[in-house]
């Protein structure tokens, strides 16, 4: 199914680029800026996000762990509790059973810490499970609960899976074991749950809690959270939790949940306690990833480009259990190699990654077929199954149409699914239900396993699908912009505003502005034949005045397509950015897209 020695030369797909200017709030936003006393443009992206109130700004502005929620309101948390405070008194041996991503690793960290933390050197015996992906797969296995149950395991918790584990939670039961689902995936179609003794996942039917889109490690945060306030609240608050929201915030931001909400306080609160990392693990996964918190302020892009595909790694091409090690070990020298590990395993993905993103693109080009509808499914022999849903946002990337990328051996295919904005596409593997040997995932992202010579079959019928519910979207890359703002009111006042938006992610993203009417006054500067640096003032400026200064990574090309040069006349939507290098840090201008004044179709979102 694919053609390892494709031509280098095969075009890369490209899809239009239109703006979005969202709807302005001018009088609301001039109401919230004097109330709260910020900038106007700071009150404009509050207002988008739907805050009116100088109360709500302080709010959002000043994450506090104060402001999380009590994890009594998540149906089943009592009863959990209940349960491990009896097995940590009965000393029961409790088998933690985890994901092999960011969040499913984590999650079992600090969940394991936590209950040997209430538990004690005397209490209960804390093991934990993380599947191989390609040896297990995904999800809770029966054959691993009756291998534990003979060693005396006699409560289970998974921790970012589950929700869907009817028949294992039957084993569970037969068993005899006591099993705790922790997890955040939705629930089968008509809202069926397994039998277990607890259920904490605030999709859940009946579920009251108020945030409902907490990643996995966030609801294991809750149930540690709840354990260890019932011993000692006051401490617990002020000690306890902050080092836990290290790990909290890595999945957070690299599982991609909406930052709002208590997502964006769990995010917040984690890196601030990333920038005095204690564990010998973090200092050493930290050192690999040159983040130096000393010298560098940590972000949310550092959390999911640099931290996050080093601890997926393991998962993605080996085994995730030593991601656990890494954050428990108190050694040293072995975090170190752990973390060097890690480094290679990265290094091995990516390059696993370039390999077949070479044969789609090359496909893409080449088989017409593959392009003629709404969706892409496409399926290669022998993919990694590691790499198969990066490879999918990659075609998102490119194509802007919802992608499902099929890694086939022996006779089965493992599927991996990123959608659009617009298309739900659980919802699409759920209309083709009865062709999967299992599958689950959220609304824009998917994991399935079926027998390979059904895939023609499941291509047909989600092309059908996708083609009615999206008959009408066209193909093309939307840059959403927040706000029109001339370019030469950027102040570095202002850019220290905006980083109190920061945790920048899914849900509350970098904003976007519209710079209208701008004229060069230089020649184009090309830097590495692919990047461009252009000087330009508003076109309106009369006499001398100063040019700012604006960077496009990739833009080159465009512009030469659009022969730039002294006097052009441009719109552009760029990003306030600060550049760290030593030479030329500071306030930098980034664009994201560039045309001529007028032309471009910049209409309200």
């Amino acid at each position: 199914m694919s053609d390892p020695a494709q031509p280098a030369a095969a075009a890369r797909p490209t899809v239009p680029q239109r703006w979005k200017l969202a709807p302005q709030h001018p009088q609301e936003s001039a109401l919230l800026a004097t109330q709260a006393r910020i900038p106007d443009s700071l009150a404009e992206l509050l207002i988008s996000r739907g805050i009116y109130t100088p109360e709500s700004a302080f709010e959002f502005l000043n994450p506090s762990i104060d402001y999380l929620h009590d994890p009594l309101l998540m149906l089943g948390m009592s009863r959990a509790v209940a349960r491990l405070e009896d097995a940590i008194a009965q000393h029961e041996s409790i088998l933690l059973y985890g994901d092999y991503d960011v969040d499913g690793t984590t999650a079992v960290v600090l969940l394991k810490t936590a209950i040997e933390m209430a538990a004690g050197p005397d209490g209960a015996i804390v093991d934990f499970h993380v599947p191989h992906r390609l040896k297990e797969g995904y999800g809770l296995q029966s054959s691993v609960l009756e291998e534990k149950a003979l060693t005396g395991v006699r409560l289970v918790i998974t921790v970012d899976t589950g929700m869907r584990a009817f028949a294992e939670a039957d084993t569970a039961r037969r068993l005899g074991l006591d099993l705790i689902i922790t997890d955040h995936h939705l629930p089968e179609a008509g809202d069926a749950i397994p039998d277990a003794l607890a259920i904490l996942n605030p999709n859940q039917p009946g579920c009251s809690y108020p945030e409902k889109s907490l990643c996995g490690a966030a609801i294991a945060f809750k149930l540690a959270q709840a354990l260890l306030e019932r011993k000692d609240k006051a401490r617990t608050r002020g000690k306890i939790l902050p080092s836990f929201l290290k790990m909290v915030a890595i999945a957070t931001v690299a599982d991609a949940v909406p930052l709002r909400g208590e997502n964006r306080v769990l995010a917040a609160a984690g890196i601030r306690e990333l920038r005095k990392p204690a564990g010998a693990g973090l200092r050493a996964l930290m050192a690999i990833a040159k983040l130096d918190p000393t010298s560098k302020e940590i972000t949310s892009y550092d959390l999911g480009f640099r931290l996050g595909p080093r601890i997926n790694a393991a998962g993605r091409m080996d085994i995730a259990a030593e991601v656990v090690e890494l954050f428990t070990t108190r050694d040293t020298a072995r975090a170190g190699q752990l973390a060097a590990k890690l480094e290679q395993l990265n290094l091995d993905r990516r390059e696993t990654e370039a390999q077949a993103l070479r044969q789609i693109e090359y496909r893409l080009a080449t088989e017409p077929e593959l392009t003629a509808n709404k969706m892409l499914v496409i399926a290669g022999d022998g993919w990694h199954r590691g790499v198969i849903g990066i490879l999918a946002s990659r075609v998102v990337e490119r194509t802007a149409k919802p992608t499902i990328v099929i890694s086939v051996e022996d006779g089965m295919a493992h599927g991996s699914g990123r959608s659009v904005d617009g298309f739900q596409l659980l919802d699409a593997l759920e209309s083709c239900a009865d062709l999967f040997s299992r599958f689950g995932g959220h609304a824009f992202a998917v994991g399935f396993a079926l027998p390979a010579d059904r895939i023609p079959l499941l291509q047909q019928r989600l092309y059908d699908y996708a083609n009615r519910k999206l008959a009408h979207r066209a193909e093309e890359q939307v840059i959403s912009v927040h706000a029109a703002l001339a370019p030469d009111r950027v102040t570095p006042v202002l850019a220290g505003w905006l980083k109190k938006l920061e945790p920048i992610g899914h849900g509350n993203p970098e904003p976007v502005f519209l710079g209208r009417n701008l004229r060069l006054t230089a020649p184009v500067r090309i830097m590495k034949e692919r990047h461009i640096r252009l000087e330009v003032v508003p076109a309106d400026t009369k006499g001398l005045a100063r040019s700012i200064q604006m960077v496009g990574w990739g833009l080159a090309a465009r512009a030469a397509e659009l022969a730039l040069a002294p006097g052009s006349l441009v719109d552009v939507v760029y990003k306030v950015r600060e550049n760290d290098h030593p030479q030329y840090g500071g306030l930098q201008l980034e664009i994201s897209g560039i045309a001529p004044a007028g032309e471009q179709l910049s209409e309200t979102a």
